[in-house]
């Protein structure tokens, strides 16, 4: 019997070991930072049992079968929609400005799609004015209306927009609704699922989270886009996500979230609703078709105007692109770069550019809240700094509530607003969405939105910085050790 109690504890021993191998290898074998790897490899041998759970959690980029599946299977009706659009020759652009080019160059030949011109872009920099104005939308709508957000919470002006999306359904228009599951947890305990499905509106919960499912699908990758499209023509996108800042996280002491919506009309309508059909496709497996666009709401004297390239990302969508726009953009600065975030977990790369931009003569800088809803990602973001401001980058940290806006603006003439933080969890995993203009005009605006934000903030002083407590330094060591994570 002893015998036999033995040859049980070196068989769990060996399969111990082996397990721990099995996940070594694996994490070796994974083509990822170097950073990332090593942090996977001490979790696991320094608590096993907890790393090896939380690396097949959340270590690998599983989208579950069925889903990977259809994104695989979704992208020859995409090319052909592709195709089909690039038909439409008098909506693409030909011309960039030289800041621009590198970067829409770069978007051309991963995506296969040039950026489109002559659309009307309008900036809303309040939940007032966004939300007003989708209503109004909503109520003018004829034939259909999308939206995929990755928070509905219910409250405030929020359920103005759900009866006016309930209204517009009854009438006739064809009405679509895809929530992250996680992240709109509030609105699928609400009774607002059902009034909708009541009311004619297709609501689907994306990537649903089921702990029986954990070790089949990655349970933190999120639907983070934040879009609408009306009727194929008007279209809404940037960090706004449905919610009334007013009832929104009231307790987590960082004051209303400040956001930045844009508003469009033209052809990039269409791009987007290539992007949205994507989408739907990979959640729900029913392929739907976006009408082709009409050359004829152009008119002649807007063919000069903004000129858009949309950026997707996320699985399926072609990988690291986003990351490397932001690189390309980056490198692209001559002059001036500025950049909002409210979660700062920078890549090594992207680090290492912005540094770069500063010590070769460009003026940058940085706006991130001073307060923030994530405390490990408040720290971690600290760790940051010190770099930063050695470089000459100019850090501003926001007092006037938890600023949520993400954007960058590159010599006054680039632009780049969507939903990417600067975090890893933004540039490798969720599926998001950015918007890349190349206009002066737009630039102007966007340059005065970020000049109010810095205006409500205040300069970090480097000297002042150095002094923080030790304990501080430790938890920015610490929390910058899970940076990988974030």
């Amino acid at each position: 019997m002893t015998t036999f109690y033995t040859v049980i504890d070196w068989l769990m021993v060996f399969g111990y070991w082996l397990l721990i191998a099995g996940v070594t290898l694996r994490i070796l074998m994974k083509r990822r930072a170097v950073p990332s790897s090593m942090a996977w490899l001490l979790v696991i041998y320094i608590l096993p049992l907890v790393g090896i759970v939380a690396y097949l959690s959340f270590g690998e980029l599983h989208l579950g079968r069925r889903r990977a599946e259809r994104a695989k299977a979704m992208w020859p009706s995409t090319a052909s929609r592709l195709n089909k659009l690039k038909e439409s020759r008098r909506i693409f652009a030909t011309e960039y400005s030289p800041v621009a080019r590198p970067l829409f160059q770069l978007c051309d030949r991963r995506q296969g799609i040039d950026g489109v011109k002559g659309n009307q872009l309008q900036l809303f920099t309040t939940t007032d004015e966004t939300l007003k104005a989708l209503i109004r939308d909503i109520g003018l709508a004829r034939h259909n209306i999308d939206m995929v957000f990755y928070i509905w919470q219910p409250g405030g002006l929020i359920d103005q927009v759900a009866e006016s999306l309930m209204a517009a359904a009854r009438r006739g228009v064809h009405c679509r609704l895809m929530l992250d599951s996680a992240g709109s947890l509030q609105f699928f305990r609400s009774s607002y699922p059902s009034m909708m499905r009541r009311a004619g509106i297709k609501v689907v919960e994306a990537l649903k989270v089921n702990l029986l499912r954990v070790f089949l699908r990655r349970m933190d990758l999120r639907q983070h886009r934040k879009v609408v499209l009306v009727d194929n023509y008007i279209a809404y996108t940037g960090s706004m996500n449905m919610v009334d800042p007013r009832y929104f996280k009231q307790d987590a002491g960082v004051g209303q979230w400040i956001d930045l919506m844009a508003r469009m009309e033209g052809p990039v309508a269409t791009t987007i609703g290539i992007v949205y059909a994507c989408d739907w496709e990979i959640e729900t497996g029913k392929r739907i078709f976006p009408p082709p666009p009409d050359v004829n709401i152009m008119p002649c004297e807007q063919e000069s105007g903004h000129t858009i390239q949309v950026i997707a990302s996320g699985p399926g969508f072609p990988e690291e692109l986003i990351h490397q726009a932001l690189l390309t953009a980056v490198y692209s600065a001559r002059e001036q770069l500025i950049m909002s975030t409210p979660y700062f977990v920078p890549s090594d790369d992207l680090l290492h550019a912005i540094c770069t931009a500063a010590l070769r003569g460009v003026k940058v800088s940085i706006i991130v809240p001073r307060g923030n809803d994530s405390t490990m990602v408040r720290w971690a973001s600290r760790a940051f700094f010190s770099e930063l401001l050695e470089a000459g980058v100019n850090i501003y940290q926001f007092t006037g509530g938890l600023l949520h806006t993400k954007s960058v603006l590159v010599d006054g003439q680039l632009s780049l607003i969507g939903t990417v933080n600067l975090d890893m969890r933004s540039l490798w995993l969720n599926f998001e969405i950015t918007l890349v203009i190349d206009d002066d005009g737009f630039g102007s605006d966007l340059a005065c939105v970020q000049e109010d934000y810095i205006a409500r903030s205040t300069l970090l002083n480097a000297k002042e910085w150095q002094k923080r407590p030790f304990w501080h330094r430790l938890l920015e060591r610490l929390f910058y050790f899970f940076s990988p994570f974030l």
